[in-house]
């Protein structure tokens, strides 16, 4: 659960971070000084965010170690190895889903757009 949450923060940071750094990019060189500067402390708050994150995550990967040793204990050797397996594999599947959710509210957008445009 965890894992979970902390892969979904990560995900969630770096996706609004990302958006902040290309909000900086499109502003023009007339754009209000306001506009820059509450921007730029935007980036500069999801940064250290960010960081705190992945800290969270070394941390949760640690616990993870000692959970899997504690694991290897009581599990023959086949189950041990579906168990390590899941636990790889979680992260991942969090992560793509994260992305194809994302996707899919791109193209939802993208239709919308289209739709007003006709």
């Amino acid at each position: 659960g965890d894992l979970d949450k902390v892969v979904n923060l990560l995900l969630s940071l770096s996706g609004r971070l990302a958006r902040v750094e290309t909000a900086l990019g499109s502003l023009g060189p007339h754009a209000p000084a306001e506009d820059k500067l509450a921007l730029r402390e935007k980036r500069r708050l999801l940064v250290a965010q960010l960081e705190d994150a992945k800290e969270l995550k070394e941390h949760v990967g640690r616990r993870e170690e000692v959970v899997g040793a504690m694991v290897a204990r009581y599990l023959p050797a086949e189950h041990l190895q579906d168990y390590q397996h899941f636990v790889k594999m979680k992260s991942a599947l969090i992560a793509e889903q994260r992305e194809l959710e994302e996707k899919i509210k791109l193209g939802q957008e993208q239709l919308r757009c289209l739709r007003e445009s006709l």
